[in-house]
Parts: structure tokens; sequence; C-alpha cells
């Protein structure tokens, strides 16, 4: 059966980010569709409010009638889910198309004029906010790997004829080498899901293949000094971006104006002045710049990036402040590796000096654990009041002898503390906070509500 004659979608582990927007897609065009996951979230309700039906017990009796037939049926899953899932065993059983999520992102992207953003670090921040700098003047779609706080939505979908399509260019499990790009950003190439890669060197390599797939006569942007050497094809550009004259972009004359970046962008044509960026944060600047030498090279205006850098709100989960009293400040992120956990806590000394920083972290994986438990640790290191909760597994079973009491037995900052995420409000409660940051790519901003709750009491104790 082609994929032409697909009517309905089925997801099973429709609530991931990236699977999301792939469901908001096939919506938006008319299909039926369905899932599994396994918790309900503000986004499996999002997509239930859109048309969606989803459960959350793998159960193959509550996949609607409808779905368990293979004739104009398309399942998409992710890596994440386990073989013995009894839902994905019996499509796989039972003569459906199957594709990987990253199959279908491909493609779909395959129509368009591709901008791929790819790191492991800062690809989130970087896509959405090159989609926010297109969008108004040249068009573009976007499936993005976070809420933009712009769009209110990880899809971005233009008019009719627009045919600018900017991806996440995901590397777990090289998801991103289903892509062949017209323009790519690589923000970082640090180690990180070695679970998968084994090796930094595989890390590598798998980022020089997926920048050997740009299209002849396409955009290279990466940050500059990061250790990769691109393999391209003929007539592809090459630029580079960061923080220093060697680059092709880079900032001038860096000022903050009430935490927010106020500066001048360097670039090949000239200097671009007096820009603003709308949110905080120095690694959002570097983020910025690589959005802009991007924009920049799709031929967006200067004047149309001057907007668009001033009026960006960010994405959710992102630096994001989630209460910002006259004493408590507190800030969500998704940091999950030690680089961008470092990069958060310093960003915000940046932004507000002199405050003390309590900062709870959820460690994601027991592999990532076990693989950066030192570096975990000196980054955490930098907290004034560091609190590390249970590892949240995922998809990972446990592996002996790795805890979050491998991290903290490494730390040199004697303030450390355990806490289960189970007594983590009742510690908040009784803890002093003036400046709060909660990190971790599993479920610890399902707790964001009632801190925030408790945050709002012990302001009001302190008028």
């Amino acid at each position: 059966m082609e994929l032409s004659a697909i009517n309905r979608v089925y997801f099973v582990g429709i609530g991931g980010i990236g699977m999301s927007a792939l469901a908001r897609y096939y919506l938006s065009k008319g299909l039926s569709v369905a899932g599994y996951d396994r918790h309900a979230s503000d986004i499996t309700r999002s997509l239930e409010q859109e048309g969606a039906l989803i459960h959350y017990t793998d159960d193959v009796s509550l996949i609607p009638e409808s779905f368990r037939q293979a004739d104009g049926t398309l399942v998409v899953y992710t890596p994440a889910i386990p073989p013995s899932h009894q839902e994905l065993f019996f499509y796989r059983s039972s003569g459906f198309i199957l594709m990987k999520r990253a199959q279908v992102l491909g493609l779909i992207s395959s129509e368009y004029r591709t901008l791929a953003v790819a790191g492991t670090h800062g690809k989130t921040t970087t896509s959405t906010l090159l989609a926010h700098l297109l969008a108004p003047s040249l068009g573009c779609n976007a499936f993005l790997g976070g809420i933009s706080r712009n769009f209110n939505s990880n899809l971005v979908l233009a008019d009719k004829g627009k045919n600018i399509m900017v991806v996440e260019a995901d590397e777990y499990d090289r998801s991103f080498l289903q892509l062949y790009p017209e323009l790519a950003i690589v923000t970082s190439v640090d180690a990180d899901h070695l679970d998968i890669y084994g090796t930094h060197s595989a890390v590598i390599e798998a980022f020089q293949k997926f920048t050997s797939q740009i299209k002849p006569g396409g955009t290279l942007v990466t940050k500059g000094g990061i250790a990769l050497k691109p393999i391209l094809e003929p007539n592809v550009k090459w630029v580079t971006y960061g923080f220093t004259p060697n680059c092709h972009y880079y900032p001038t004359e860096i000022r903050l104006e009430n935490g927010l970046y106020r500066f001048n962008l360097a670039t090949p044509e000239g200097s671009i002045n007096n820009l603003l960026l709308g949110v905080p944060g120095s690694y959002n600047l570097e983020n910025a710049i690589a959005a802009s030498a991007a924009a920049l090279n799709m031929g967006l205006s200067a004047h149309d990036l001057i907007n668009g850098l001033q009026s960006f709100r960010g994405v959710i989960r992102r630096f994001d402040v989630r209460f910002k009293g006259n004493s408590i400040i507190y800030i969500d992120d998704y940091a999950h590796h030690p680089r961008e956990i470092e990069a958060l806590i310093r960003s915000v000394r940046e932004v507000l000096p002199g405050r003390r920083i309590t900062g709870v972290f959820q460690p994601h994986l027991y592999t990532r654990t076990r693989d950066f438990a030192n570096g975990f640790a000196a980054a955490l290191d930098l907290l004034d009041k560091p609190v590390i909760t249970e590892i949240y597994p995922a998809r990972e079973l446990p592996i002996e002898g790795v805890s979050s009491n491998s991290i903290a037995s490494q730390m040199k900052n004697q303030n450390v503390e355990l806490v289960p995420k189970s007594e983590l409000i009742a510690w908040i409660k009784s803890a002093q906070v003036d400046v709060l940051l909660t990190m971790g790519a599993g479920d610890i901003d399902a707790l964001s509500p009632s801190i925030v709750e408790v945050l709002k009491e012990k302001e009001e104790k302190l008028v």
C-alpha cells in the first residue's frame, strides 16, 4: 500500500514532543489520528482537544476498531518503545505499515526546502527561534522539539505555497540521518547518547554523515571551534558563529538590560546594530547568533531580524521563568546533560548576580548518569544548594550500582542533598528559597504548578 492511500495514523507513544508534532500535522491534513501513551499530559490533553483518540494502557482492545484495520492505516513509533509492548507487537505481526518517527519526518521534509537544526545542545531553542524569524516575512513550516511560546505549539504550518520547513534534527538513534536539508545548523557535538553510540568518536562520525547529506548548493552553519570536520557536497557554503572575531557571525558590544541582552551582530556583510534578544541566558544569545546566521543566509532582512529577535518569547522548559516574586524567582529548564546544567547555572548567575541559587536536578536515564556522573557532579557544584532526586528511568531498566548517589558522592559541595521526588514539595516548603531551579528531561516539570503555589505562599509570608 502506498503512503498516499493512508487515511488514518496510529502513534505508539503519541505524547512525545516529536510524535505529537507529527500527530498535529496529520490532524491538520484531515486524517484520523489515534494513539497510546503511558501517562496523560498537557500535550496529550491538547491533542485530544484537537481530535486525536488517546488511551493510556497498553491494551490492543483499547485501540479504536478502524485503527486495527491494516488497509489505510500507518503506524508510527519511537525507538523508546520496548519490543515487549503489546500494541507494537500486534501491529508488527499483523501486516501493518510501521515507520519510525524519524522516517516519517524524513518523508514529509523531503517535499520542502528543509532547514535542519542539529546538535547535542541548543537545537530546540535554535530551531524555534529560526522558525520565529522566518515565519512573518518568508513563511515557514516547522516541526519543533519543544512548545514555542510564540506559536503556542510544536508545529508551525505556513500558508499554502510556502515551501520552507524548519526541523529539529535529533541525533538520538541516528534519527537525523533521515534528513537531506538545504541548510543545516550544528550547535554542538559533545558526547551524549553513549547507550546508542558507544563512543564520542561515533557521535562525531554521525554528525559528519549528517553534514554530507546537505544538498549541493546548500549551507552549513556550525559553532566555531567544535570538534567536527564536516563532509560536504560540492558548492555547500560553510559559515561559523560564536563569540569571537574568527567566526563569520559574532556579537559585539554586548550589554545586559533588565536581564536581556542588547548587542550588535558582526556578519560578513557588515554589522547589524542594536539588537535585543527577548529571552535571557548567555547560551540563548549563542543560539540566537546561530539562528540569525541561518536566517540571514536564507535572505531575511536586517529589519526583520531585529524585530524577530526582540519579539521572541522562548520555549517552554528552556530558561522558563515560572514564578517571579519580589523575593523569590523560580526557573524550570530541560537541562539534562552536564554542559547544559553548567550553562544554565552560569547564565542565571549572570542575570541574577549575588543571589543564592538552589537547584533541583532529576537525572535522566541510568546510562547517562553512569557515563557522566563526574560531569554532573562538577556542574551541580556550581549551585549554592544542590538537590538531587532519584533517576528518571524513561526507557531503561535499573543498572546495578548506578543511582543519584553516583553523582552526589563525587561532588565537592557539602550542601548536596538527596530528596525523593515524592518528598520534594514538602522539602521546598521547609527550605529557604531565593532562586530555585528545577532541571531534567524526565517528569520533574509535572511538579511545577505545585511548586509555584508553595512559592506564592512563601512570598506572601515575606511581605
